[in-house]
Order: C-alpha cells, then structure tokens, then sequence
C-alpha cells in the first residue's frame, strides 16, 4: 500500500524561511506546521489491491497492511492541486483521490486527519517506550515539543523535499530519544523546566477559583441532600439537620469533621442562630433560597466559633492561620530571594566566561561553548519563573498584612457590641459573624497559594542542578581568575548618561522618558535583553533603556550599549531573524525570550492538553452546510390583518354606520374666517441706574401759633399770628 499525503500550507512563517514548505514526513510536518490541511490518500482498493514490499522487523506496525512506513511517502506543500507521478497514475483534486483503474472518487479528508492523529500517538508512544526502556520516563508533552525542537534545528538536516523512507522515521525517533536521554544537557533541563512551569503555574484568580469549584464539587452532594430533601416526620426532620451539620463543619473547613468535640462546636453554633424548631420554614423555602440559606448559616456559624476561639470559650481545634502566615510568608520569600541571587550570581559567571571566550579563542579551550550558553539560558529561565513566584508572594504578603489590621478591628468591633449581654440584635452582629467568615476564608486562600507557591519552588530547584553539577563552583572560581565578572545592575550603570542621537536615523522611532507616557510599562521584545546580544553572540546581556528603546514594526528593543543599538538599528530584520535562528538552535530560548510570535505554529504546553493537540491543529478550513426551517416558531397568523388602505377605510365606514347617522356643523361668530395665530413677545428687562454719590437736604420744621381765635370778653375776635420756624441756615 502507497500513503501519498499532500500538504497544503496556510500562510506559515516557514514559508518566508524555507524555499519549498516541505519535510520528510507527515509527522514532521503536522508537529512542525500544523496550520496544514493533510489529505492521506490510501492506494488500495483503487489501484487494484495492496502493494508488496518488505515491513520492518522491529517496527510496532509489521504485519499491517496500511503500515505508512512500507513505502516512501512524498509530502508537497503550496498546491491547491498536485498529480502524483506514480505508478498508478492517480490524482488529488480538492482533497479527492482519483483512481487510474477505478473511475470513481472517494473522499478522504476526514480519514487523512485520523490516520495522521494515529500515526503522531505511534510516534510519541514509540519514543516514550524506547526511553522508558532506557529507565527515563518523559511525558508525551515533552516529546512532542522535542519533536519540534530537533525539527527546527538546522543541524538536523531535515531538508525540503526529502522523501520519508523507514530510516528516516528511525532518525527522528532516534535523535529524540537521544535528546531525551541526555541528562548532563542543560538544555533538556530547561525545556523540562519550561514544560512543568506552564503546565503547572496558575495565577492567583485562577488557582482560588479552582480551588472554589473544587470545595463546590465536594459539597454538591450533602447540599443536594438537603435542598432535595422533603421530611414529614420528626425523626427526618433530625436527619435533615444533622446533615445541615454536616454541610456547615465541611464548608468552614475549621477542624477536623471526624473530632466529636468540633461537631458539638459547630451544633451549638448553629442551634444559635437556627433551632430546630425552625426547620419547617426552612424546608418551605425553595431550593435557590435554601441553598442561599445555607451558605449564609456557614458563614455565620464560622464567625461565632472564631468569636468564642478568641473570648477562650472553645476552638481549640482551629489554628492560627495569621500567625502561621505571618511566620511562613517572610521565610518562603527569603527562600526565593535567595534562590534568585544565586541564579542570577550563576548568569553573571557564565556571561563573562563567554565573552571572554569570544575574545581569546584559546582561553578556557576544556569548556563547551555550547553547553556553557544552555547552562546561561538554564539559569536566565529559572530566575525569571523565580521572580513569578517572588512577586506572587510579595502580594500574597501584602494581602495578609492589609486581612490582619480588617480582622483585628472587626473583632474588636464585634467584642464591643456584644460585651456581656445576654442578648443582642441581630442586625447588628449578624453582619460582623459574616465579615469575620470572609476574612478567614482569604486566610485559608492565601494558606493554599503559599503552599502553591512553596511547591514550585522545590519542584523547580531540580531542573538547575544539572547546570551546576557541569559546572561546579571550584571550577568556576579557577576559571574566573582574574576576570572581572559584572552584574547586570553594574552593566546598566556603565552605559548610564549614554543615548543614541536620534538625528542620525531618518526611518527609525525611538522612545525615551521624556517622549513616551509610561514609559516604564512598555512591553519590551526578548524579555528585555539585548536585541543585538542575542543573535550575534549567544547571551542574554540585560538591556537599558535608557539607551533608548527601538520602535520597529509595533515592538520595542532595548539595547546593552549604544554601539549595539545602532548595529541592530542599521537592519532590524536581519538581526530578528538571527534571533529566530538561533532560538533554533537553542529552542529552549521560544519561550525564555517570548518568540511564540515568531513561530505561529507552536502554542504553550497548557493550551495543548496532549502531544497530539500539541503536534496538530485542525484545519482552518471545512465543509459545512446549513439550513433554515421556513416557520421556527409557531405560526401567528393574523386572519384579520390588511394591507390595502383602502380595505380599511372600507371597514372603518362599516363600523361607523354612517347611514344612520347624521353629520352635524357649527360655525362660531368668533371662529368664522379666523385662524389660529400665536404671537411671541421678550420680555423688558430689568434695567438699574447708579448714582455717583448719595446726597440729602434737611429743611426747618415749620412752627406757627396762633392765638385768639377762642374770643375773649370784646365782641371782636382778634387773631394773632406768630412764625417761629426756624430759618434755613439756622438748622
């Protein structure tokens, strides 16, 4: 049987490195490129029946007939449609194989997807068994991202156009076993380092909601119980709350369940703040209220044991998870603060052995360049997952101190409001209990991230032994005798006060502080090492950006010297693409300098869930078809509806009845010939005069008598007159 298998390629980056998208097999081509469409066509029963050749003895599949390793196997990439020049004269048209002999087609993209998914799990579970046989177990994660790694490595020699043969498949899997096998490689070590980091490092919100869903998981089935249940007699209603109980001591998780005195506790919690005597409203309640019902009596019933837990009057089972805290936080950060300046210490030493190395051929001439660079990126990725970690726990520090001050004054709060009363509002606790409950729920979370925390740590300490088993710390010293080793603060304060002159690049964008709003949060390319550094010599000097930081084609560079700088500014892309090179060669740099861009066909380790997700991808494009049911929903069809206007007006004269009715018309003296007309005025506006200077005259009260007019003992009235007002310029 002949497996031909055509590869059309979708807009890969290879295909802008590589002149024909092609490698020796389907294996290497979905672990390689995966954004592939395979279409296996088998050339069997159309060619008039399976093809003889000898099978391989050894190979798990002898004795098969549809073994893809009886034949070579051409794999074409960038043709919509290629015809096979064989002996059978048959031809793929659109995923179809067309048979010399047969006259028929049959379709074969599903069935290629699976055989090329069979022969991947093959593959992987070949090399998995050859290294256990060896006494080394890998993962299938490991392998197939191995895989890759011998894949893009040049010096493998996977050349285009190369005809997969049975010896070839054996190179692969002899080369990944070997890979695998190497154990004083620092490089295996990194990539290990790198797999369990990704497949195990969560952050913080994810990790407590999973941990949530898991506490969730393991009290569905006591909540279900109770919401479900419907007790009608008296010896129910007992099992009812006992199970209520039960759900409360759980969900705290304050205690063992199994100590009789912690169930007592939590009995006599509860019967405080819910009797017995209340069950029957309870179980009136509706499952959702219920189940609010009882996660509000967890929490409250926690508040009252850590209330008496601090007046002395019980608790005794329940630890002190602030002290606890306060104690284990600041040792696990010393720890990694220790981890971190000897890693770092490491990347110093094995920087200058390398550019000293780079300056005298002959110097330190016993030393592997090439394991002493995987030894470099070994330490460089384990202090970048230490300080993840560090700065997980600085904030895992910080939650506790800021959960300490809110627990210590709603405690005090809560002693203040009950005192010594025998009865107190509920109002005006009940809130307290539940604050209390909420801060010893994130005391219990930030137990659970330290605990994290501290396993990563331990976990990830193995994987840079191997670099300092190869190079031990007396043979450093010896051979850093009189070499001055700088450390990556030392090196940016010697490149300090220096920048480039943007004036002598026309097309280049560069920032600087005082060019840029934040610029401190720039997301900085290569994890924020040299640009230069990388490609042209193998290390990881750190950059400064104070240097001035290259914006070219929407990312930013940062440079170790302004020599550097302008080197990389002269032609940004060809030192890119020898950073891709030589992440090629060292594959572990992807994911230490953040190059997943740069290979679109790798995803992280998490995302692959399995070796053959990690290998393959589906295929971008599909047949699918649809249809669309005429009438989804049920037909409401308005009998009664119209469209005709003038149907309407008919049946609007219809309801009317005008034939009995008689049209009326009144005509006003006041309206005859008039319209309806509106007028708009503004309004005066309020005017006011000032005078220069306020001024007042007074005038002399006038002050006239007058006498005789009452008469007197003559017949004659005689009047007399007297003016005393006052003149003028007397007042």
């Amino acid at each position: 049987m002949y497996v031909y298998v055509y590869i059309y390629c979708i807009n890969t980056y290879f295909s802008a490195c590589i002149p024909t998208l092609c490698v020796s097999s389907c294996f290497a081509h979905a672990a390689v490129y995966p954004y592939t469409h395979i279409h296996t066509c088998t050339h069997t029963a159309l060619s008039g029946g399976p093809a003889s050749g000898p099978g391989r003895a050894a190979s798990p599949w002898q004795g098969r007939a549809a073994s893809p390793w009886q034949r070579p196997a051409r794999l074409r990439a960038s043709l919509p449609v290629r015809r096979r020049p064989g002996r059978a004269g048959g031809q793929v048209r659109a995923g179809r194989f067309v048979g010399a002999r047969g006259g028929g087609s049959v379709c074969l993209s599903s069935m290629a997807c699976n055989q090329t998914e069979n022969v991947i799990k093959k593959i992987v579970r070949e090399i998995g068994q050859e290294c256990a046989a060896q006494g080394q177990t890998v993962s299938e994660t490991l392998v197939a991202f191995m895989v890759k790694a011998i894949v893009l490595d040049p010096r493998n020699d996977f050349n285009v156009d190369q005809i997969l043969m049975e010896k070839d498949v054996q190179n692969l899997i002899q080369l990944c076993v070997t890979r695998l096998l190497d154990t004083t490689n620092p490089s295996l070590s990194t990539i290990k380092m790198q797999v369990y980091f990704d497949m195990n490092y969560t952050n913080r919100a994810e990790l407590l909601r999973e941990q949530h869903r898991v506490l969730e998981g393991r009290l569905a089935r006591v909540l279900r119980e109770i919401t479900d249940s419907h007790p009608r007699v008296q010896e129910e209603m007992e099992n009812v709350y006992r199970k209520i109980v039960s759900y409360v001591l759980l969900s705290s998780g304050l205690g063992p369940p199994t100590d009789i005195q912690v169930v007592r506790e939590v009995t006599a919690a509860l019967q405080s703040v819910f009797p017995q005597t209340e069950m029957n409203t309870f179980i009136s309640l509706s499952k959702k209220n219920k189940e609010q019902q009882l996660k509000n009596l967890a929490m409250l019933v926690t508040g009252i044991r850590l209330y008496n837990k601090e007046c002395g009057k019980g608790g005794s089972s329940i630890d002190d998870l602030p002290a606890i805290l306060n104690e284990a936080i600041p040792s696990a950060t010393q720890t990694l603060d220790e981890g971190l300046n000897t890693c770092q210490a490491r990347a110093h030493q094995y920087t200058a052995l390398l550019e000293s190395m780079q300056e005298d051929q002959d110097r330190c001439t016993q030393l592997s360049s090439f394991k002493l660079k995987a030894a470099l990126f070994n330490v460089r990725q384990y202090e970048a997952f230490l300080c993840i970690l560090l700065s997980d726990a600085i904030t895992s520090a910080q939650e506790v101190e800021k959960m300490n001050v809110q627990f210590a004054a709603t405690m005090e709060q809560l002693k203040n409001t009950v005192q010594n009363k025998v009865s107190v509002d509920t109002n005006e606790v009940f809130p307290l209990f539940i604050a209390l409950s909420n801060l010893w729920t994130g005391f219990q979370d930030e137990t659970l991230l330290l605990r994290f925390l501290t396993n990563m740590t331990n976990n990830l300490q193995q994987f840079s032994e191997i670099q300092s088993q190869l190079f031990p710390e007396d043979v450093l010293s010896s051979l850093l005798e009189g070499m001055t080793v700088k450390s990556d603060e030392e090196r940016i304060r010697e490149t300090k006060g220096t920048r480039v002159n943007v004036s002598d690049f026309e097309n280049q964008e560069w920032l600087f502080p005082e060019t840029i709003d934040n610029f401190d949060q720039l997301l900085i390319q290569y994890h924020s090492f040299c640009a230069h550094a990388i490609g042209v010599k193998g290390l990881t000097l750190p950059g400064n950006p104070a240097i001035g930081i290259l914006k070219h084609r929407e990312r930013c560079y940062v440079f170790s010297s302004k020599e550097a700088a302008y080197l990389f500014a002269q032609d940004p892309d060809k030192f890119i693409q020898l950073n891709v090179e030589k992440a090629k060669e060292y594959s572990e740099l992807i994911q230490l300098l953040e190059l997943r861009h740069q290979f679109e066909d790798l995803v992280s380790y998490a995302q692959a869930g399995n070796a053959v997700k990690f290998l393959m991808k589906t295929t971008i494009k599909c047949d699918s078809s649809t249809q669309t049911d005429t009438h989804i929903l049920p037909p409401t069809i308005v009998t009664s509806y119209e469209w005709n206007e003038w149907e309407l007006r008919r049946k609007a004269i219809k309801l009317a009845n005008l034939r009995c009715k008689l049209t009326h018309a009144m005509q006003t003296e006041l309206s005859h010939m008039r319209r309806e007309n509106s007028t708009q005025v503004y309004l005066p506006k309020d005017v006011g005069t000032q005078t220069k200077r306020d001024s007042s005259t007074n005038i002399p009260r006038p002050q006239i008598f007058l006498e005789g007019l009452r008469g007197g003992s003559s017949p004659t009235t005689h009047m007399v007159k007297v003016d005393l007002t006052r003149a003028v310029d007397e007042t």
